[in-house]
């Protein structure tokens, strides 16, 4: 695939967009419908974590915060990764509903921040993130976690580090010095809200409602890098260019309808434009096509699982039906 550095800027849309309308208060369940796990837990006090700002990484943002599901027995866990166009965010976005309810149900949580764009170009982030997962399963032992039964959520910039984790190829390194590379990077299941399923621009400008001319320039993400280097970037990070037959489940959930119209406003429907629908179409008709689990909600949709915490307490406790 080639991507050339003028078309790869349309791309960067989603930096300005996804800090200011989706960030955050997308990683929420946006669409979420009453369901019999929205009202099993009600909102209570916000939960504090087990531990906070746990160091995995030397940079500063290269800290998670530990929630733990109290348990004599190793419990699963499920990793957070925030929004916010990779170039902000904060690990203390996640709905506060859902961390309440995979607690109750036994699921741990963590929740982790990364390096951000332009001083730490992609995918710095992904790394980040992947280090932070090994670094969890490394403390399996002292934190009561089965390292085989972790999954991964967010949304939009989030939701992309959470599926390229789920869809890479194992990249632990069993003859690393550093023993937290020697970990597994493969996931259980993974959950998604408003995730862009490819960065390749010219897919966007084919596929997406209304999608013009790029106005950024693709250094401000990716760094300093030829058109050969790009390419290769943009297919490593897409989960459309990574999934196979062998991969985890999905359950994805986007705001908007594919039939609905664009906001007339333009901010709103720029982040609409990078947050929509057809990323996960296109990403569960190629699932579909190769036998693996992908669960598409949207307004209107019917879908297996109710909600995040449903989803992944089907597929991390299921012993437990």
């Amino acid at each position: 695939m080639h991507i050339s550095r003028r078309n790869g800027a349309g791309l960067l849309i989603l930096l300005a967009s996804c800090s200011m309308l989706c960030g955050q208060a997308r990683d929420r369940d946006a669409t979420r419908r009453p369901t019999r796990s929205a009202t099993r837990t009600p909102q209570k006090q916000a939960v504090q974590p087990t531990q906070t700002d746990v160091r995995y990484g030397p940079h500063e943002r290269n800290v998670l915060d530990f929630y733990q599901a109290r348990s004599d027995k190793p419990v699963p866990l499920a990793l957070y990764i925030h929004g916010g166009g990779f170039r902000g965010g904060s690990k203390k976005s996640g709905n506060q509903g859902t961390l309440q309810e995979l607690l109750a149900a036994g699921i741990s949580v963590v929740a982790i921040e990364y390096r951000l764009v332009p001083e730490y170009p992609l995918p710095t982030a992904h790394r980040d993130s992947l280090r932070a997962l090994q670094f969890i399963r490394s403390r399996a032992d002292r934190w009561n976690i089965d390292k085989k039964r972790i999954g991964a959520f967010g949304g939009s910039a989030g939701a992309q580090i959470c599926m390229w984790l789920a869809f890479h190829d194992e990249m632990a390194d069993p003859q690393s010095r550093d023993p937290l590379k020697r970990e597994s990077s493969r996931l259980t299941c993974v959950a998604t809200n408003g995730g862009q399923t490819t960065m390749n621009v010219a897919w966007w400008k084919k596929w997406v409602p209304g999608y013009g001319e790029p106005h950024r320039s693709p250094n401000e993400v990716f760094g300093d890098v030829t058109d050969e280097e790009l390419g290769r970037i943009v297919a490593d990070i897409s989960a459309l260019s990574l999934i196979t037959k062998d991969d985890p489940p999905i359950f994805m959930s986007y705001g908007m309808a594919p039939d609905a119209p664009a906001p007339g406003d333009p901010a709103r429907a720029r982040g609409w434009k990078v947050h929509h629908v057809i990323f996960g179409i296109k990403l569960k008709e190629k699932m579909d096509s190769l036998g693996v689990e992908a669960d598409l909600r949207y307004p209107g949709a019917e879908t297996r699982y109710g909600s995040i915490a449903d989803f992944f307490i089907a597929k991390l406790r299921p012993t437990d039906k």
